[in-house]
């Protein structure tokens, strides 16, 4: 279980979309891959996503925010459930990994290196098929 430190945070992810939203250029479709946290999943599993909702994640929120668009590709990586009688989301993702967990994730660090390697080659459609569970 991860010891949890009580702090507050606000994440405002999407503050540095901004700039690039004003890019006319600019497509989150395709030149966009949000990476992040997901406890409906668990350690040691991932998912790519073409698009969605927030699920409830402040970060996903702030880029919505941003973007004025749920259309951007992401990479939800799995942190595991919310221990029971935990209530802040923030506090439990924003701590450290217990050990055991620690080598899960970087055990499947190659993996997702390649996902995002072949999200860069071949696009999400493609990436989502080989990679997705």
């Amino acid at each position: 279980m991860r010891l949890v430190k009580p702090q507050t945070y606000m994440n405002r992810s999407g503050a540095v979309l901004a700039p690039l939203r004003a890019s006319e250029s600019f497509d989150p479709t395709r030149e966009l891959l949000v990476l992040v946290d997901e406890v409906a999943l668990p350690v040691g599993r991932f998912r790519l996503r073409a698009a969605g909702s927030d699920g409830g994640h402040n970060g996903l929120k702030s880029i919505e925010a941003a973007l004025l668009s749920r259309e951007y590709p992401r990479l939800r990586i799995g942190v595991g459930p919310l221990p029971p009688g935990l209530g802040d989301r923030a506090d439990y993702v924003l701590d450290e990994c217990e050990p055991e967990e620690r080598r899960t994730i970087d055990e499947l660090m190659q993996t997702m290196t390649e996902a995002v390697e072949c999200w860069l080659t071949d696009g999400i459609e493609i990436a989502m098929n080989r990679f997705n569970r």
